[in-house]
């Protein structure tokens, strides 16, 4: 008993080899085995009418729309001469735009730096209130070991505190005192 309409042969010139579930191509409506389905396995004739792809414009990035039929590259090209937006002159954008506020100072920063006390931005080399002789609030700067009135300190706070007083003593001699 045989099934003389069950099954197709397979549509590639040289295979012809009956296969009991064929595989129909969308493109050609022709049917195939399982190794000549693919577009590319048979030479699709109207592959490129289900092969949609969407082409990236070079410049600005963005996809450009392809009617059917269209060669890409055409597309692209006319997209690129009437409708890209690409800025040359934008595209290197400063991101060095903080300015020093320093006397004679003419460096740049990425990020702020502002001073807590005069609130004003600088530099990472003119950072610190010595370093740009802040002057706000008509104390001097303050330097370690001095209050805010220039009188020393009585005691010293923090890591000072674990100064062994052998090494005070010896930072004494050879200060002359």
């Amino acid at each position: 008993m045989e099934f003389p309409d069950l099954g197709k042969h397979c549509s590639e010139k040289t295979c012809k080899q009956l296969d009991f579930l064929p595989i129909t191509c969308d493109a050609c409506k022709q049917d195939f085995c399982k190794d000549h389905f693919t577009f590319a396995a048979h030479g699709c004739p109207f592959a490129f009418k289900k092969d949609v792809q969407v082409p990236v414009c070079p410049l600005c990035n963005s996809p450009v729309p392809v009617k059917k039929g269209e060669l890409p590259d055409v597309v692209v090209g006319e997209h690129m001469d009437r409708d890209c937006k690409y800025n040359p002159g934008r595209s290197h954008e400063k991101i060095f735009t903080y300015r020093c506020s320093k006397e004679g100072c003419k460096r740049k920063e990425m990020l702020q730096v502002v001073c807590d006390e005069c609130h004003s931005n600088f530099c990472i080399r003119h950072r610190h209130p010595l370093d740009h002789s802040c002057k706000q609030g008509g104390c001097p700067p303050r330097r370690a070991g001095c209050s805010a009135a220039g009188v020393p300190e009585s005691k010293p706070s923090g890591a000072l505190n674990t100064f062994s007083p052998r090494w005070l003593a010896q930072r004494l001699r050879y200060r002359g005192g």
